[in-house]
């Protein structure tokens, strides 16, 4: 009966020890979760980038092609509806969204990226503000001769949560990765050929903040 109580006693032990055991290591997987770049439930920068955004939509003026154009060129967007920043910064419909192709544009063996990076707001009269700005969802141009029926919708506003896109054939061909708090507004990566290209009015859906927003460059894109 003795030996049949110290098992018992034994059994209850190591049932107790290993629960705890169990527990730790949920808690380090926590802890380990909640430091690891990119995660987008637990990104405090990122998450206190996104905070100070709002959603915007904007088109290209002009056609981008990866392989005639160098870093440093510069690039425009134009709103499509007024956007107020959540610093009370206006920025009517019709701002200009200007950037330029950032330096980290790369062919990589067969497949090329394009990353775009805008910087700057300008409002009629020549005010330029300094804004941070990721794309964070891409449509085909809108065909204005087109009837109605055959427009393509724009891109799905932002969320104002997302703070990190990894999506797959945004447009023929193209794949896009982006990050609030990131280094660039997009990176583009080819997945078919080796060239990248936004036709001209390609719709851009954006996360947009006076500058500031992104300081801490939290995101490597």
């Amino acid at each position: 009966m003795k030996n049949k109580a110290i098992l018992a006693v034994s059994i209850a032990l190591a049932f107790f020890a290993a629960l705890t055991l169990g527990s730790a290591r949920l808690q380090a997987q926590d802890a380990q979760s909640a430091t690891t770049p990119g995660n987008n439930n637990v990104d405090p920068a990122a998450q206190a980038a996104a905070a100070q955004m709002v959603p915007a939509q904007a088109f290209l003026d002009a056609a981008i092609d990866a392989r005639k154009m160098q870093p440093g060129q510069q690039i425009k967007a134009t709103l499509s509806d007024t956007v107020h920043l959540k610093n009370g910064t206006e920025l009517p419909k019709g701002t200009a969204l200007v950037g330029t192709i950032a330096n980290d544009s790369a062919q990589r063996g067969s497949r090329a990226t394009l990353a775009l990076r805008f910087t700057q707001a300008e409002v009629k009269g020549g005010q330029a503000i300094p804004i941070e700005a990721t794309i964070v969802g891409v449509a085909p141009p809108f065909d204005e001769s087109a009837s109605d029926y055959s427009r393509v919708e724009p891109a799905p506003a932002w969320d104002g949560t997302a703070i990190q896109v990894d999506d797959e054939d945004v447009l023929s061909g193209l794949d896009m990765h982006s990050k609030i708090d990131g280094n660039n507004s997009a990176v583009f990566v080819s997945t078919r050929k080796d060239d990248v290209k936004l036709p001209e009015r390609t719709q851009l859906s954006l996360a947009i903040g006076a500058e500031g927003a992104g300081e801490t460059n939290a995101g490597s894109l």
